[in-house]
């Protein structure tokens, strides 16, 4: 039997939606395999803003730092028209986390089900093999340029003379790129061997970094190839010939977008779940941030439209990574792909000839076929 405390942050938007049917599994597995689970659940995103005043309380913040894994929904966008210039925003709350909790790793699997060829874009055959992993830099770049070190606050937009300017600071070191391409290699090791480093070196001088960091990890690797790929080359080989990949590392913007794409190899956004790892450990792995990589879309949120699979699989991930439960998790992502093999579908994977239901009955279908002997 595994003990283990778990902090669910549902968040805004559809996030309290999906989150609780990833819940609801984890509850089925517990029950099933005689685990005992803790679960803490508390506001974060919008939702703390509204109650607490800030994007996440510091006895929230704490409540996670005492879990072996946080189970994360959405947080949204501030409401159109909404100024907060120098406020909290919720977006904070998830960027705090993974800062003060050193999450630079964050692991995206992207594996297309064979039922759900129908449902991408991309035809049968390019999809067939393709099964890869994201290593994304999850800590530093461009999305956390506002550095001390770094003068003249350097991610604004201020006013000159000359009219109106942006600046944001892309800086890497060589500590933060070394650190999550040792991860990649490490992850290839269990799985082809095989690693494709995404940059911009022919532009970037951070790139050109990144690339001498991979070179010297790389020859701690000997028995996994690796090459260099240049983002745009990425972007045009994950649609042209997917089953190229097996693990991709890269950097926190390159990683966000290239995720954001591939994730219409499985056919919708819903499908993808995500893992963020540092270097903390718990007693059955490394203490997590598990999410899906959906935001909050606001748009359908309350509607029993939402695909619960992202979620559903980041509590697979919760499982295996945090817990050290591959088994377990292993049959939470077996049973999500035999309630799609049945016909079961969300509005976003609609075909004709399945079966569409909503955000809580694609849960229960999942449940149903977890809870099978």
């Amino acid at each position: 039997m595994s003990k283990a405390t778990i902090t669910v942050l549902p968040g805004d938007g559809v996030g309290p939606e999906v989150t609780a049917q990833a819940l609801k599994v984890l509850r089925a597995v517990e029950e099933k395999c005689g685990h005992s689970f803790t679960v803490h659940k508390r506001r974060v995103g919008l939702d703390a803003l509204a109650a607490e005043g800030v994007a996440i309380s510091e006895s929230t913040f704490e409540t996670c730092a005492q879990s072996d894994a946080i189970l994360f929904g959405a947080v949204g966008s501030l409401p159109a028209g909404e100024d907060r210039s120098g406020g909290p925003r919720p977006e904070q709350a998830l960027f705090r986390l993974r800062k003060e909790f050193g999450f630079f790793a964050n692991l995206r699997p992207v594996r297309p089900f064979e039922a759900l060829y129908g449902a991408s874009s991309l035809k049968p055959e390019h999809l067939k093999g393709a099964d890869m992993i994201f290593v994304r830099e999850l800590s530093a770049g461009l999305y956390y340029g506002r550095l001390e070190s770094v003068p003249g606050k350097p991610s604004e937009i201020r006013r000159t003379q000359q009219g109106t300017e942006a600046v944001d600071t892309l800086l890497y070191t060589e500590e933060e790129i070394e650190r999550v391409v040792r991860a990649a290699f490490e992850i290839a090791l269990d799985r082809e061997r095989k690693v494709t480093s995404v940059d911009k070196a022919n532009v970037l001088s951070s790139s050109v970094l990144w690339r001498e960091v991979v070179e010297r990890v790389a020859a701690d690797h000997p028995t996994v190839t690796y090459e260099h790929m240049l983002v745009d080359a990425c972007a045009m080989r994950l649609i042209r010939t997917p089953s190229d990949f097996d693990v991709i590392v890269t950097e926190n913007l390159f990683g966000d977008i290239l995720t954001d794409e591939a994730s219409m190899l499985t056919g919708s956004i819903g499908m993808l779940p995500s893992a963020s790892l540092g270097t903390r450990r718990t007693a059955g792995g490394m203490f997590g941030l598990y999410e899906p990589i959906h935001g909050s879309a606001p748009d359908i949120a309350g509607q029993d439209k939402a695909n619960p699979v992202g979620a559903i699989l980041s509590a697979a991930l919760l499982l295996r990574h945090s817990l050290g439960l591959a088994q377990e998790a292993s049959a939470v992502e077996e049973a999500v792909e035999a309630a799609i093999r049945e016909g079961y579908r969300t509005p976003d994977l609609d075909e004709d000839g399945r079966t569409v239901v909503g955000t809580e009955e694609m849960g229960r279908r999942i449940l149903d076929r977890l809870r099978q002997p």
